[in-house]
Formats: C-alpha cells, sequence, structure tokens
C-alpha cells in the first residue's frame, strides 16, 4: 500500500512476504532514514549512527557500537556504577523517610546519574555536586528537550518547502539546543584529553574515552573527528536510557 505524507512517497508493507522483503532481500537499499531536521540540528548534520546514511561510515560505526561501546563484556564492567547509584538512592529515600517524595524524580536522577557517569565519566544530574558547565536541572532539561526533538514531526520534513517558516518553531528550538550541546560536549572532550594526556598508564573508564582512543586510531576505514565524537557521545546517551528504561 503506497500513501503520501505531504510530498513524500511512503510504502506500508502490510504482510510476511513484504517485510522479509524490506528488511533481508532490499535492506541495504531502504536502510537510510530520512533526512530530517531533528538528524540535521540536533546530531551534527547526521554524524551519529541512527541519522547516518548507510555507507563506511555508518558500517564502521555499527562495528564500533557492537564490538566495543555497547559488548557485553563493556555493559559489565559498568556494574560497579549502577549498583553504587542504587545504593545512594536508597540512602536518600531512607533521608527522606516521613516526608513526601516524588519518587519519579529520584527515579530519573539516578536513571541520568548511571548513564553520564558510564558515557562522559561523571554526574552531571546530582545536586549536591557543582559542575561548572552545567547546572544539574539544565541538564535534565535538555536531555529532555533532545528526546521530545528527536521525536517531534516537523511540517518541513513532509513538505520541505514550508521548511524555512518553521511553523511550529521545532528548527529554532533544534538550534538552540544544539549550541548549549556543543558547549556542553566541548567542555567534556577538554576534560578527558587533559585526563588522557596527564595520566601516563591511562585506561578507558567511559564511553567517551573509549571513542576518543577510535579518533586516535590512524587504522579506521573512516576517520572519526572530534564532531563525530561529540555526536556518538549524544546517541550513546539516549541509547543507554532507553537500555536501563528497558
Amino acid at each position: 500500500m503506497q500513501l503520501k505524507f505531504g510530498s513524500n512517497p511512503v510504502v506500508v508493507g502490510s504482510s510476511v512476504e513484504i517485510a522479509k522483503t524490506f528488511l533481508k532481500t532490499q535492506d541495504a537499499v531502504i536502510s537510510d532514514r530520512p533526512k530530517m531536521a531533528a538528524g540535521k540540528y540536533t546530531t551534527y548534520n547526521y554524524q551519529d549512527i541512527t541519522w547516518s546514511q548507510y555507507g563506511p561510515y555508518w558500517r564502521q560505526a555499527r562495528k564500533m557500537c557492537l564490538m566495543e561501546l555497547f559488548s557485553a563484556k563493556r555493559l559489565e564492567s559498568y556494574e560497579y556504577i549502577r549498583i553504587e547509584e542504587m545504593k545512594e538512592l536508597i540512602r536518600n529515600l531512607y533521608k527522606a523517610c516521613g516526608e513526601q517524595v516524588q519518587l519519579k524524580d529520584h527515579l530519573s536522577t539516578v536513571s541520568l546519574n548511571v548513564i553520564s557517569r558510564m558515557v562522559l565519566g561523571k554526574r552531571y544530574a546530582d545536586k549536591s555536586l557543582k559542575n561548572e558547565i552545567v547546572m544539574p536541572e539544565e541538564f535534565k532539561e535538555m536531555i529532555d528537550e533532545l528526546f521530545l526533538l528527536n521525536g517531534v514531526l516537523d511540517i518541513g520534513d513532509s513538505i520541505p518547502w514550508l521548511r524555512f517558516l518553521d511553523i511550529q518553531g521545532n528548527i529554532k528550538r533544534m538550534k538552540v539546543l544544539s549550541k548549549k550541546f556543543d558547549r556542553f560536549l566541548e567542555h567534556v572532550i577538554d576534560e578527558h584529553e587533559k585526563n588522557r594526556k596527564e595520566n601516563r598508564d591511562f585506561v578507558a573508564k567511559d564511553m567517551v574515552d573509549v571513542l576518543l582512543q577510535f579518533a586516535n586510531d590512524p587504522n579506521l576505514e573512516v576517520k572519526i573527528g572530534r564532531v563525530s565524537v561529540k555526536a556518538f557521545s549524544l546517541v550513546t546517551f539516549i541509547i543507554e536510557f532507553v537500555w536501563i528504561l528497558t
């Protein structure tokens, strides 16, 4: 069945045979995601694995994710982080004994702390810690906005000639968010690079460390630069958040 979403033709596979054709026989032909505003403005012009086009860069990114970033061994190595953050959650709930608490806020904080330590190397959602680059409340708002804008249906994606009007205001919000994350990630990468230079016996402890190792690898088929490291840091954050929730 063929439909039309604005200016874009869409084919709906409504049977097992068609699904096999899409997912197995013709998977390389239709594997690309449409170039939507979210991919352009929130992931450094389609530089992450979720929005990048099928080709050498995407295949290399997929290999990096499967073999290093999200391998069973890598995820098991972060078990101590999950245990520590769960103990911290229990301590905070015990301290609030007899008071009304918003359990949703506590669970959100512990999830973000786990992910930020796994991906970025430190807590950024903990109100008890002072981070010089972003406040915990702002960090949570940035993450919420990132999830929202990556799932929004923008009119300009369906009707390209209306994109410049930005009727819903989504592109403006994406640009603002992109600047905030770029400033934040530049700070994170600078900290990691400084740590790598100052420690002779350096060992990668988080996913940004791993990504920077790839960036310095001359044997890669496609060079991974600083922009790609920032884009992958964002997508690993999202993937880890979804993984923890599930």
